[in-house]
């Protein structure tokens, strides 16, 4: 199911973050917010939804910058990445290790089962970065949100992919209203982030950042990018599927692909509301997150 949805494109708490204070950012790291984000802020959203292309060095990248820069600004953060409630369980013991302790917690914990670009390098460094700087004082706490067949039961009587759609937000929404939170970060493939509904009459259903709506308000974020590479999987070239039949692992082969990206609009990360530059306005999103050209991140670690 896990590589159905990327191909188609309960937890653990995280640990609560008091407000305090905190060090500026140039005693952590040199972050700053991007071009783009006070229009965001000024919607005043509990959510922030951002949805990428799995696979990409930058997508990680740019969450980690924006969440060491607002947590300079005294905010409390809470980060959540799209890996399933075991890897969450590892996750959450990890982040009270020390430095030195976190990162080999989270590899022992072993990350195998993803190669479809979520368990990747740069997901990792987001994880370990993150963890330093709540060890250097900022208040970052981090959730991951993805679902599991035990908690997809629970919403059989939705159709399509509703279930799993379903459980990543109530476990986003959850773990946010068990901490103490100025802003929610949360990074998903961009087929999650939308805000519309997908298809119509029984076979319809609503996407990850729709439900999160009904909660709370969000905003939603589209992911564009100039050509490069992505590290994701895809359906072997030449073999022919029958429609509904499963797709299994021999099925499909992952690693650093092409990615056509948009017009390069040469310019640096920034975030924009409404319309992408000479298109429609896209009712699914609020908005894009421009990351200009992308290059691939493999998995963490080889096939298991």
């Amino acid at each position: 199911m896990l590589l159905m949805a990327s191909i188609l494109l309960a937890t653990s708490a995280p640990t609560s973050v008091a407000k305090g204070p905190s060090p500026s950012a140039s005693a952590v790291e040199s972050c700053a917010l991007p071009e783009g984000w006070s229009e965001v802020a000024s919607r005043q959203p509990r959510y922030v939804v951002f949805g990428e292309l799995h696979g990409t060095q930058q997508g990680p990248a740019f969450i980690g910058n924006l969440a060491c820069a607002l947590a300079s600004q005294k905010q409390r953060i809470l980060v959540g990445v799209e890996l399933d409630p075991t890897a969450n369980v590892a996750l959450q013991d990890a982040w009270k290790l020390p430095p030195g302790q976190f990162g080999q917690a989270l590899v022992r914990a072993g990350w195998q089962a993803r190669q479809d670009g979520v368990a990747s390098q740069a997901m990792f460094a987001l994880l370990v970065r993150l963890h330093k700087l709540k060890e250097a004082g900022l208040s970052i706490a981090v959730i991951a949100f993805d679902s599991d067949d035990a908690q997809e039961r629970r919403f059989s009587d939705l159709a399509g992919y509703g279930p799993r759609e379903a459980v990543q937000a109530e476990n986003i929404h959850e773990a946010a209203t068990r901490g103490s939170y100025d802003r929610v970060l949360v990074l998903t493939g961009n087929a999650h982030a939308r805000k519309s509904r997908y298809g119509e009459g029984p076979e319809s259903f609503d996407f990850m950042a729709a439900r999160l709506a009904s909660h709370a308000p969000v905003v939603s974020l589209d992911t564009r990018y100039a050509t490069g590479t992505a590290w994701y999987c895809q359906i072997k070239k030449g073999l022919r599927l029958d429609p509904g039949q499963k797709i299994t692992n021999d099925a499909v082969e992952c690693g650093d692909h092409p990615a056509k990206g948009e017009i390069d609009l040469k310019r640096t990360p920034f975030i924009g509301l409404g319309a992408f530059p000479g298109e429609q306005p896209d009712s699914r999103y609020d908005g894009f997150l421009w990351l200009g050209p992308i290059s691939g991140s493999p998995p963490l670690l080889p096939g298991g």
